[in-house]
């Protein structure tokens, strides 16, 4: 192999995103006086989290005295469908409010009651007032806030990055190989520790709220690394995205606008949740407003353009363009529609992934020595279904703790890992054999026809049949995957970038596939029309896989860890009190839409 250079950098922890989670994990593990390098795919600034727009869950009781942890973990544990890992929800819901006050701290500043408590608005599956919000643009004020945090501790940031492989001396983590996406530089990073923080999957369907950066690299990265993949057959599809005009299909339109008031129906005029939630109604969990969306415009009253009606313009326009600022410039920029006059029109979209990389609850760490991840990548906190506004403090809670795990990690190693120079010489080979290549399969027809093949095989509702097509699909894309060519130099070449991203996307869909082909009932986002109902076995094991010692990527089933019974007591005394709270709630929100 010809010599081809690349420069190195070396640091004790080494954090890849740089998204709320990445953020607040770097800002952790920097606190502590170690070496850490923060790895941007983009630009710094530009996370996913920006997206994150309703607002953050804690249980701080500021609108509602009522609130406490103990709530707020039922209710994710309620709307996960058990599913959930009990410790991540545990830690999540006491430690979750701390975090937001921290932030405060930071200097993030959100809306205010009159007396200058944190405003907290509704949401769907939360039995009380719980996000904390700034507007509809919460995830632009946290990425801001933590962006300054970070940058003043003095992280070092290398922006427009890409890692393509994770480096390993023996069993452990040794480093990263990557390359700088604007003129394709390569780059090794040697490391004690790395955690992953690279968000989501979205760019492997269709019609998706995710920009372009969500490819599940760090997936992929775990899963190369030899980590395990958990419960990735549960896939959110939000209930609002827009989808209309066609070149901003997919794009999100924040819960927030329910929480608001906003009624959802269809072109008869009639109010579709009364029909699957009428207890809940808009503010009912995301896979139930979905589904109930879908089904409506698959039986024919869906609005002209294939979705259903979600519409604030009955409540005073001041008020609206107030509490959603961003939605008012969105919808009237891209699809000439002044939401305080007219209704929009919304149907679901590929938002997020529960599934992700199996950690422990504490340490965020992977079943591979000196491997963590944190939020969207890491599994078992949502369960089967995630709650409106618990990705953010998601993020802020589990970026904390991995950054508090990498660092005692590194601070009891006891042998420094080395680099295996063969490992870099094959990750240089795999990114420059695209150009090496003869013919005329690119990437981008690759990636088109995946995106097909999940949005309709692996889509909100799922068969046997369209399973093991949407597999074999997968199967035939990945033959594909290993022929396609790129063209030019690696400097500003997007096509290049896209054969490497290619690669995550399909692990991350097999996965997604196979997960979902073996989960043989219907719980929470996974929708099976051939298993149609709950299934208390299934309700007691994970999905997990792994890559086999052939290559082949390997699916299990396997048993969930007991809960304690004082969480199991909380549980049930939770339930006992769910209905009452739902019914003030629902009253509050009547008189409130009078008002």
């Amino acid at each position: 192999m010809a010599t081809v250079d690349y420069e190195t950098h070396e640091h004790d922890v080494l954090v890849i995103g740089s998204g709320g989670a990445g953020l607040r994990a770097a800002i952790e593990a920097s606190a502590s006086g170690l070496s850490v390098g923060l790895v941007c795919k983009s630009l710094l600034g530009k996370a996913h989290t920006v997206m994150a727009e309703g607002g953050v869950a804690a249980a701080m009781g500021t609108c509602d005295q009522d609130d406490s942890w103990q709530t707020h973990f039922y209710d994710t544990m309620n709307g996960g469908k058990m599913m959930n890992s009990w410790r991540m929800a545990q830690l999540h819901a006491q430690q979750a409010a701390d975090r937001v006050r921290e932030l405060q701290e930071w200097g993030a500043l959100f809306d205010r009651t009159p007396s200058g408590d944190f405003l907290q608005r509704d949401f769907g599956g939360h039995q009380f007032r719980r996000l904390c919000h700034v507007g509809d643009r919460t995830g632009l004020e946290m990425i801001r806030t933590l962006q300054d945090k970070g940058v003043h501790l003095g992280i070092e940031v290398y922006m427009e990055c890409a890692i393509t492989r994770l480096l390993k001396d023996g069993d452990q983590i040794a480093g990263a190989f990557g390359y700088f996406r604007p003129d394709g530089r390569f780059i090794v990073f040697r490391a004690k520790a790395i955690i992953l923080a690279c968000g989501g999957i979205g760019r492997s369907y269709k019609v998706t709220s995710n920009s372009w950066e969500c490819t599940g690299d760090g997936h992929a990265l775990a899963y190369e690394a030899g980590a395990e993949l958990l419960d990735m057959e549960f896939v959110q599809f939000h209930p609002t995205g827009m989808v209309w005009p066609p070149g901003v299909e997919g794009l999100l339109v924040t819960e927030a606008v329910r929480g608001e008031g906003g009624k959802l129906t269809n072109n008869k005029g009639e109010r579709i949740m009364s029909k699957y939630d009428p207890d809940r109604m808009e503010l009912s969990t995301r896979d139930v407003v979905a589904r109930a969306i879908y089904t409506e415009v698959k039986e024919g009253r869906g609005t002209p353009h294939g979705g259903c009606y979600l519409d604030v313009s009955y409540k005073n326009p001041a008020t609206v363009i107030r509490k959603l600022p961003s939605m008012y410039h969105q919808f009237k920029e891209l699809a000439n529609v002044d939401i305080t006059k007219q209704a929009m029109e919304v149907g679901p979209t590929t938002h997020y992934v529960m599934g992700g990389v199996r950690v422990n609850p504490d340490t965020q760490q992977s079943r591979v020595p000196g491997l963590f991840a944190a939020g969207e990548c890491a599994g078992g906190m949502h369960g089967g279904n995630r709650l409106g506004g618990n990705s953010l403090s998601d993020l802020l809670v589990f970026g904390r703790l991995a950054g508090i795990g990498a660092v005692d990690f590194v601070k009891g190693l006891k042998k420094q890992p080395s680099l295996d120079q063969a490992q870099v010489d094959d990750a240089v080979v795999e990114m420059t054999a695209p150009f090496e290549r003869e013919g005329a399969e690119t990437a981008y027809d690759v990636h088109a026809d995946l995106q097909v093949s999940m949005q309709h095989n692996v889509g909100i509702f799922r068969t046997e049949a369209d399973l093991a097509v949407g597999i074999e699909n997968i199967g035939k894309l990945n033959e594909r995957a290993k022929k396609v060519v790129a063209k030019g130099g690696r400097a500003f070449n997007p096509g290049w970038h896209l054969t490497r991203e290619l690669k995550n996307m399909l692990i991350v869909s097999e996965s997604i596939a196979l997960s979902a082909q073996q989960r043989k009932e219907s719980r929470a986002s996974h929708s099976r029309l051939d298993y149609t109902e709950f299934d208390p076995e299934w309700a007691k094991v994970n999905s997990v896989v792994h890559k086999g010692p052939d290559g082949k990527m390997v699916i299990e089933a396997v048993a969930k860890d007991p809960m304690p019974e004082e969480l199991t007591k909380i549980l049930a005394e939770q339930k006992e009190l769910q209905p009452q709270r739902e019914l003030n709630k629902k009253e509050r929100l009547a008189k409130a839409a009078k008002e």
